[in-house]
C-alpha cells in the first residue's frame, strides 16, 4: 500500500478530534443536537485551521444514517463515502477554478432536486470568495432560500472580498490560529501514536514554523521524518527549517554578557559562513530574549521545559539584569523589523549587537551585581583624589569637610554644578554623615538603577570641588532612609496641586456653575500658580 501523508492519515474524522477551535465546535455540536440548523454556513480563517474538514465532519454529522447528531456514527455508507470523498450528494467545489457565472448557474439547476441517497444535498464552496460579481449575483437568490432539502458550506481565506449581501445571509464561524503549544501537543501525539522517535525541542521549532496551521505543521514534520531518517530531532529539524543552531545564539549573548565585542564579531563571522536568513536569525534570538525573561521571572514555566537547553538558559538569564534582558528584546524586534529596508542582513544584525553593547553599563561586575539584588543593602566606595584648589578669602571661602550632619543636602547640592544622571541621582539621596573627608549618602533600593561608577565618580568630584579637598563618597543602599530633595520636591508639588485644586474648588463664582450647570471641575485643568 502507497504511502498516506500524515495530514491526510490524520485528517479529522470527528469534532473531537479537532485541534483548537472550541468556540466553532461549541456552536455546532449545540445547533445539531438541538435540531437549529442553518441553511448557510461561512468558515473563514487562514491555511490549515481546519476549514475544509470542519464542513466534511458536518456534512457527515447531517447525512449520517443514524441520524441528525454531533456524533456521527462513521460505519454507515454515508459516512464513509462522505470521508472518502465520493458521497454523491456532498458537492465539493473548488471556486479558485470555477468562478465565471456560467459554472455557478450549471451548479445551481440541480438545487431543486431532493438528494439521492442522502437526508440533505450539501453544497460545499471552498475559497468561495473567488467566484466574480455575477457569479454571487446569481447565487444570492438561491443562498437566501434554498429549498429545506439543502445546505450551503463555505469557506474562504479572504472574508473580506465577500458581498456584505452574502455574509448577511450565512452564519459565520471564524477559525482562530492555533496555538503553538497545542500544535506541539499534537505532534506529540502522532508520533507517539506512529512510533517515530522524537525530541520535545524539534516539535516546538516545527509548530513555531507552522505559524498556527496544523496542516503546515503536519507537512513540516513529514519533511522532518524523512530529513532525519526516521528520527525527528531538533538540530536536524533547525537545518531543514534554514534556522541555525541555538550553539551560535549562546556564543554571542555569551560575549555579550562579557562585553566582549571582539569575540562577538568572531561568532557572527561563523555565524556567516552558514549564509543564514538573517531576518530568521533575530527572530530566534527574541525568542531566547523572551524564554531568559521567563526563567528569570517564572523558572518553572512549560515553555522554557519544552524549549530545551535548561541548564544554559539558567546560566545565561544570571548574567543578564531583567532590565536588560527587556531593553536587548526591545532593540532585537526593532532590528528585525528594520531588515526590510537594510540592504545587507549580517549589517543588520551586527549592528543590533553593537546597540546592545554601546547600551550597556559602562561598569563592571559590581554594577551588574547590584542591578540583580536591589534588595540587599549594598556599600560602595570611590575613591577620587582632585587637586586642591582654594579661592581667595576675598571673593568666596571654601567650605571644610567637618563632621555631623548639619549640612543641608538641599543647598549643597544647588552648589555641585551637577547635570544629567549625577544629578538625577544625587537628587534621590539623602545625606547620612559627614566624617573626616568622608560623605555617606543613602538611596533607596528603587532607585538605585540610576547608579553606576561614572556617576559616583561625577558626584564625589562636584563634592571635592565644593569643600576643596579630596572627599571619599560612600553610597548606601537602604530599604528606608529619609525624605530626599526629589521626594521633598514633589510632595511639595502635589501639596500645591490639592491646594490650588480646593482654592478652585471653594470659589463662589465656581460653585455657582457646578450647581447651576451640573458641573464638575477637571482635575489635571487645574495648575498651581508659581
Amino acid at each position: 500500500m502507497s504511502y498516506q501523508v500524515l495530514a491526510r492519515k490524520w485528517r479529522p474524522a470527528y469534532f473531537e478530534e479537532m485541534v483548537g477551535q472550541e468556540h466553532v465546535l461549541k456552536a455546532l455540536i449545540n445547533a445539531l443536537n438541538n435540531d437549529r440548523l442553518h441553511h448557510a454556513y461561512l468558515f473563514t480563517g487562514t491555511r490549515g485551521v481546519g476549514k475544509t474538514t470542519l464542513a466534511r465532519i458536518l456534512a457527515k454529522c447531517l447525512n449520517c444514517e443514524a441520524g441528525v447528531s454531533s456524533k456521527p456514527c462513521g460505519k454507515c455508507s454515508a459516512c464513509q463515502e462522505i470521508a472518502e470523498g465520493r458521497f454523491i450528494d456532498l458537492i465539493e467545489v473548488d471556486a479558485a477554478s470555477r468562478t465565471k457565472v456560467d459554472d455557478t448557474r450549471e451548479l445551481l439547476e440541480n438545487v431543486q432536486y431532493t438528494p439521492t441517497r442522502g437526508r440533505y444535498k450539501v453544497y460545499l464552496i471552498d475559497e468561495v470568495h473567488m467566484l466574480s460579481t455575477h457569479s454571487f449575483n446569481a447565487l444570492l437568490k438561491t443562498l437566501e432560500e434554498p429549498p429545506p432539502h439543502v445546505k450551503f458550506l463555505l469557506a474562504t481565506t479572504d472574508p473580506q472580498k465577500l458581498p456584505v449581501t452574502v455574509l448577511s445571509r450565512c452564519l459565520q464561524f471564524n477559525l482562530k490560529h492555533v496555538p503553538r503549544e497545542m500544535i506541539a501537543a499534537h505532534l506529540e501525539k502522532i508520533l507517539t501514536a506512529e512510533k517515530v522517535e522524537f525530541e520535545q525541542p524539534a516539535l516546538q521549532r516545527l509548530a513555531q514554523a507552522a505559524d498556527g496551521s496544523v496542516r503546515d505543521a503536519l507537512s513540516l514534520l513529514d519533511q522532518a521524518i524523512s530529513y532525519g531518517d526516521g528520527v525527528v530531532r531538533d538540530s536536524e529539524a533547525g537545518q531543514m527549517l534554514g534556522s541555525i543552531s541555538r550553539t551560535h545564539l549562546y556564543q554571542l549573548l555569551e560575549a555579550l554578557a562579557a562585553n566582549d565585542a571582539e569575540v562577538m564579531m568572531q561568532a557572527v563571522d561563523e555565524l556567516a559562513v552558514m549564509a543564514p536568513d538573517y531576518k530568521s536569525v533575530l527572530a530566534e534570538m527574541s525568542s531566547l530574549w523572551h524564554h531568559l525573561a521567563l526563567q528569570q521571572q517564572l523558572p518553572d514555566a512549560t515553555s522554557i521545559q519544552n524549549y530545551g537547553d535548561t541548564e544554559r538558559i539558567q546560566a545565561l538569564a544570571e548574567k543578564f539584569s531583567p532590565e536588560d534582558i527587556q531593553l536587548y528584546y526591545e532593540i532585537t524586534v526593532r532590528a528585525q523589523r528594520d531588515l526590510s529596508i537594510i540592504a545587507d542582513g549580517r549589517q543588520g544584525l551586527e549592528m543590533a549587537l553593537l546597540r546592545m553593547l554601546a547600551f550597556r553599563p559602562e561598569t563592571g561586575e559590581d554594577v551588574k551585581e547590584i542591578t540583580r539584588t536591589p534588595v540587599k543593602k549594598k556599600q560602595r566606595a570611590v575613591k577620587v583624589e582632585a587637586e586642591k584648589s582654594r579661592e581667595q578669602e576675598t571673593v568666596t571661602e571654601a567650605k571644610p569637610a567637618q563632621s555631623g550632619t548639619s549640612e543641608n543636602w538641599d543647598e549643597i547640592l544647588t552648589q555641585l554644578n551637577l547635570a544629567g544622571m549625577p544629578k538625577a541621582f544625587a537628587s534621590h539621596c539623602t545625606l547620612k554623615n559627614i566624617d573626616a573627608g568622608l560623605v555617606t549618602l543613602q538611596v533607596s533600593a528603587r532607585h538605585e538603577s540610576l547608579h553606576n561608577a561614572n556617576v559616583e565618580e561625577k558626584i564625589s568630584t562636584a563634592l571635592s570641588n565644593y569643600f576643596s579637598q579630596a572627599v571619599k563618597l560612600k553610597i548606601e543602599i537602604v530599604e528606608n532612609k529619609p525624605e530626599s530633595p526629589a521626594e521633598r520636591k514633589q510632595r511639595e508639588m502635589q501639596e500645591q496641586q490639592l491646594e490650588a485644586e480646593a482654592s478652585i474648588a471653594s470659589d463662589p463664582f465656581v460653585e455657582s456653575l457646578t450647581e447651576a450647570f451640573d458641573a464638575s471641575i477637571i482635575p489635571d485643568s487645574v495648575s498651581p500658580t508659581r
